[in-house]
């Protein structure tokens, strides 16, 4: 399974150029997307779902051209958009048997089909159960579930943790990676973690442009000796609260501990620290509104 875009450039009729010459080459496993609110992400994702067409360029999915073959991408490609729609008066083996018969299935291979999708996102034991019913977390793994009806070969998901608490995040990740092991995956966010803990590969696109396309571990490389911590007390939080290339602060037994990406110690008492992906970011958009 490969996905290919070759220089897709999206312009809307009132002359918004959200996309500038896309090109991107995605095969199995967990691709992220990554980038800031605004960055184009959603516009991509809707080009590589057939939900709008490229102003210019090409999209190659398991070696159909989508302007040539969007029915056979189609029967492909699982979906679960940011906002996700539901009826919530549903159960949830309903709602899989409704979206299952708007999709062509029926009798006996509808009803393994809705249990097998249902027992992969682990939401079997509760089948019979409203959608209104459900946590945040619990309605996003209905979301895969339906994405997943049918097998397909590719799923993309938009910004999927989104509003999710940390333990529904957790869990909603660690649900990716298992999917990504036998399928092409394409996580669009702007949230860093999950990127960092789930993906081998992944892109980065700002302002319609796509900036870097590798592997999170070569992107970090690129803070390596500019990841400083120190320490202050909470009367220094006001000072460096708006430091353009502050990552955290947090409290600790020694005090009020601030991370802070700069290529010299930004305080004589700062020590040099291994870089993460939030790290790198920080240090990548600040790069960039200084090169503006």
């Amino acid at each position: 399974m490969e996905i290919l875009c070759a220089g897709l450039t999206k312009i809307y009729p009132d002359g918004t150029q959200a996309l500038h010459g896309i090109d991107l080459e995605i095969r199995e496993g967990l691709f992220g997307l990554l980038g800031p609110n605004g960055a184009g992400k959603t516009t991509l994702m809707e080009i590589l779902t057939l939900l709008m067409e490229p102003t210019e360029g090409r999209l190659v999915i398991g070696g159909y051209d989508s302007r040539k073959h969007p029915m056979k991408i189609r029967a492909l490609l699982g979906y679960l958009p940011q906002f996700f729609g539901y009826y919530p008066e549903l159960t949830a083996k309903e709602f899989m048997q409704y979206l299952g018969v708007m999709r062509g299935m029926s009798g006996r291979a509808l009803k393994k089909e809705v249990e097998r999708v249902l027992s992969l996102v682990r939401l079997n034991e509760v089948r019979n159960k409203q959608l209104k019913t459900f946590s945040g977390g619990m309605l996003r793994r209905a979301g895969i579930a339906q994405a997943l009806l049918g097998e397909p070969k590719a799923l993309i998901v938009d910004e999927p943790t989104a509003g999710l608490d940390p333990e529904e995040r957790v869990n909603f990740r660690n649900l990716l990676f298992d999917l990504g092991r036998e399928k092409a995956v394409i996580l669009s966010t702007h949230i860093v973690k999950d990127i960092e803990e789930t993906c081998s590969q992944m892109a980065l696109l700002l302002n319609g442009r796509i900036r870097f396309q590798g592997s999170p571990a070569s992107f970090i490389r690129a803070a390596k000796g500019e990841t400083w911590e120190f320490y202050g007390a909470l009367s220094d939080v006001e000072r460096w609260a708006g430091h353009p290339n502050l990552v955290s602060i947090r409290e600790e037994i020694g005090g009020v501990c601030f991370r802070i990406v700069s290529p010299t110690p930004p305080r004589e008492n700062a020590r040099n620290v291994a870089p993460n992906l939030e790290d790198a970011y920080v240090r990548f958009l600040e790069k960039e509104k200084d090169a503006a």
